[in-house]
């Protein structure tokens, strides 16, 4: 069977009290081994320390009005500087779910935040328009029909050319009646559209 011990025995004379506990440390600082959340320059010596960078660091729970967000207890990590030991410290950020620079360094630029704001901006102005001209509301439901429509079209071209090449692939035929159905239904679809477009 196997070796790893489950349960331990725990004799009946047993007194919990008897257990020497473990010092907590003064200062509250836990050690805690953890990677680099974002890639960060050196404010001193100018050194990046990239994301994914493994450190011994220190974790404290923040106090004060910002200690806490909607409940969740946001916390400081302590590193170091691995060229000029200077302290860096950056915070967990619960409301953004990412992390926050404190001290001792610079995080570096990241494309994707900013691809991820200029995405909001540009919905939240489209939203706006919207709201305020509803002819421009109604075109945009039409484009978007029209590329809903457009991707069924693509969609099911390319379910015909599987089907086709599976049938090329396979010797005894049994495929072929599949991608004849499906690419006479793309046809038909086809003329459907040239008679509603006239």
């Amino acid at each position: 069977g196997d070796r790893k011990v489950v349960n331990k025995y725990i004799p009946a004379d047993f007194d919990p009290s008897k257990v020497p506990r473990t010092k907590k440390p003064k200062d509250g600082l836990v050690s805690v081994r953890m990677m680099l959340p974002f890639s960060i320059q050196c404010s001193t010596c100018s050194t990046f320390m990239y994301r994914g960078r493994k450190f011994n660091s220190k974790k404290e729970a923040v106090s004060g009005p910002n200690g806490m967000y909607l409940g969740i207890q946001r916390f400081r990590f302590y590193i170091k500087c691995t060229a000029c030991s200077r302290p860096v410290t950056f915070l967990t950020d619960p409301e953004h779910a990412d992390y926050e620079m404190e001290s001792g360094a610079t995080r570096n630029y990241e494309v994707y935040k900013d691809e991820q704001k200029t995405r909001e901006q540009q919905q939240q102005e489209e939203q706006q328009q919207e709201t305020l001209d509803s002819m421009k509301a109604l075109e945009n439901r039409v484009l978007e029909s029209q590329r809903e429509m457009q991707e069924l079209d693509n969609l099911e071209e390319i379910k015909a050319m599987n089907a086709r090449h599976a049938h090329l692939q396979t010797q005894n035929g049994s495929l072929g009646n599949e991608a004849s159905t499906v690419e006479m239904a793309r046809q038909a679809r086809a003329s459907q559209q040239q008679q509603q477009q006239q």
